[in-house]
């Protein structure tokens, strides 16, 4: 007599456990099945073979992908037992080498001139961590989307999930030296509305604290618009209008001023998000350190020449 579906049938697989490993942490059987080399059908036969074997069911569909159920956060745990017994398997003195690949993603100026650099020392001195960054100006996702760590700006309201804290980082008023030159420098924030504005396009942006961060001029009218910040500086730089620039990207072009610092100066902060199955990752854990030392290291260069 074949055993019930609520009843072990057999002891787990090591590979079993290894594939739901795979799964609960991208949220996704194709993206499994890529990282593993093996195919959909293949996933969904282990996982239905872990399931029989241990007694009942390890992941329930949500929109996006998958989640772990509490009996499998329990399966998980040992497999990420298994895991780290293979990965200390060869190594010198039983040192874990770290490896597999970290999705990121993240604004586009946090991705180019912080994550960037960040993966860079992290695959120095980890050369089988590879880094993939996304970038995206977007706020935390509530569905699975297969990444690793999510930058945004602004606190987000996530669950199953970690949200921490990076650093803040500052927006200013910039424009370029030939604009001053023939449209004369604002002296008030009354006189910025002589004057149009570079920044996000308004019907298309998703993130709450950039949307508020222009309300000091709302008078100003929308000059050359973009998704993309690094737009925004290039405008900027092409005598556009002002730009709300992040103050880490603007400081490094001379041929831009910053207008009214005292009156402008919109402080926002950077948080990052991760699942705590994802967190337990050592080489996703590491790719989080690096960035908090990134952020901190610069702290001075994000927030800018603070006015007074």
């Amino acid at each position: 007599m074949s055993p019930s579906p609520s009843s072990p049938g057999r002891r787990p697989s090591a590979d079993d456990l290894l594939v739901l490993l795979a799964v609960g942490r991208s949220g996704r059987y194709t993206t499994a099945a890529d990282e593993l080399g093996i195919n959909h059908t293949t996933i969904s036969r282990r996982i239905a073979a872990l399931e029989h074997a241990i007694g009942g069911r390890v992941l329930t569909r949500v929109t996006g992908g998958w989640e772990l159920t509490e009996l499998g956060r329990e399966a998980l745990a040992a497999a990420e037992a298994v895991e780290a017994a293979v990965r200390t398997l060869g190594s010198a003195a039983g040192e874990r080498t770290l490896e597999g690949v970290v999705r990121l993603s993240a604004t586009d100026g946090f991705s180019a001139y912080l994550a960037a650099p960040t993966a860079a020392r992290v695959q120095r001195r980890h050369p089988g961590v590879a880094v993939e960054i996304i970038a995206t100006t977007r706020r935390a996702s509530t569905q699975r989307t297969g990444l690793d760590i999510e930058v945004v700006v602004g606190r987000p309201q996530v669950h199953r999930a970690e949200a921490i804290e990076l650093g803040d980082y500052c927006l200013g008023l910039y424009a370029a030296r030939d604009y001053l030159a023939e449209r004369g420098t604002p002296s008030s924030v009354r006189d910025l509305a002589a004057h149009p504005l570079v920044y996000f396009i308004e019907s298309m942006l998703q993130v709450d604290d950039l949307d508020i961060a222009a309300a000091f001029a709302p008078a100003m009218r929308q000059s050359v618009s973009s998704t993309n910040v690094f737009v925004h500086v290039e405008a900027t730089r092409a005598a556009a209008g002002l730009g709300l620039l992040p103050c880490f990207m603007a400081d490094r072009h001379p041929d831009l001023i910053r207008v009214l610092p005292a009156e402008v100066s919109v402080q926002l902060t950077y948080w990052l998000v991760t699942r705590p199955e994802t967190l337990r990752r050592p080489e996703v854990a590491a790719v989080i350190e690096a960035l908090r030392t990134t952020v901190r290291d610069r702290r001075d260069e994000l927030l800018g020449s603070q006015p007074g």
